[in-house]
């Protein structure tokens, strides 16, 4: 069977734009949109992505395709499987985050399990998951490679940037990530100034101007 190779998506002078976006902020600037099912979370805390999506997809049980991707797979990238949601499997483990690592790929993302977690964490290798589990997998049927799939109720297309951190993953288009990098960089960096403000002792009610919203809504307060 043929295998597309991996499209390459945005320029690296475009993805360097979004280092110290946080995956909140990403999503607020992309008018809500984008963010995966919060059940996806790094799984050691302080675990950070950034990088070009290469997608596959696996069926249950069966980490075959993901063997692929770690193959076909450029440096820079982010694997991004569709495990079908399964959470009953540790289909990627400390053997194949070596590989990641050795191949210079940037993070898995994956809609299933996975395990060794604790080993993957000392590797330093970044993975996203659904859960964590002890069970093993078998290698019998194939996916796809390099297709759109969908992970965490987001359809992720190759190439698409992926943005993840504590608190979630957030998919930005390929198409879009040019034209939203200055949008939530931007963003980011009011929030920090935002941030510095009231630890001087501002409070969000004045800063936001709720008094003005709540009068908009007809309620009357004396704050």
């Amino acid at each position: 069977m043929p295998v597309a190779q991996a499209e390459r998506g945005a320029p690296a002078q475009d993805i360097t734009m979004y280092e110290g976006v946080t995956a909140a902020t990403a999503h607020e600037g992309m008018g809500r949109r984008g963010a995966m099912d919060s059940a996806i979370k790094p799984i050691r805390q302080g675990m950070t992505i950034l990088g070009r999506a290469y997608t596959c997809q696996c069926h249950p049980g069966d980490n075959l395709t993901l063997h692929a991707a770690l193959k076909l797979a450029q440096p820079g990238d982010v694997i991004v499987c569709d495990a079908g949601g399964f959470t009953e499997q540790g289909l990627f483990g400390d053997v194949m985050a070596s590989c990641a690592v050795g191949r210079q790929i940037v993070g898995l993302v994956v809609d299933g399990g996975v395990r060794d977690s604790s080993t993957i964490h000392k590797i330093g290798f970044p993975v996203f998951s659904r859960s964590i589990s002890v069970k093993g997998t078998v290698k019998e049927t194939f996916g796809t490679l390099n297709q759109p799939v969908a992970v965490g109720g987001v359809t992720v297309h190759p190439g698409d940037l992926i943005i993840g951190d504590d608190d979630g993953v957030v998919v930005v288009p390929k198409d879009e990530i040019e034209s939203l990098a200055e949008i939530c960089k931007t963003r980011e960096e009011k929030e920090v100034r935002f941030r510095e403000a009231l630890i001087t002792g501002k409070t969000t009610w004045d800063m936001l101007n709720l008094d003005a919203l709540v009068k908009a809504k007809g309620i009357r307060l004396d704050i």
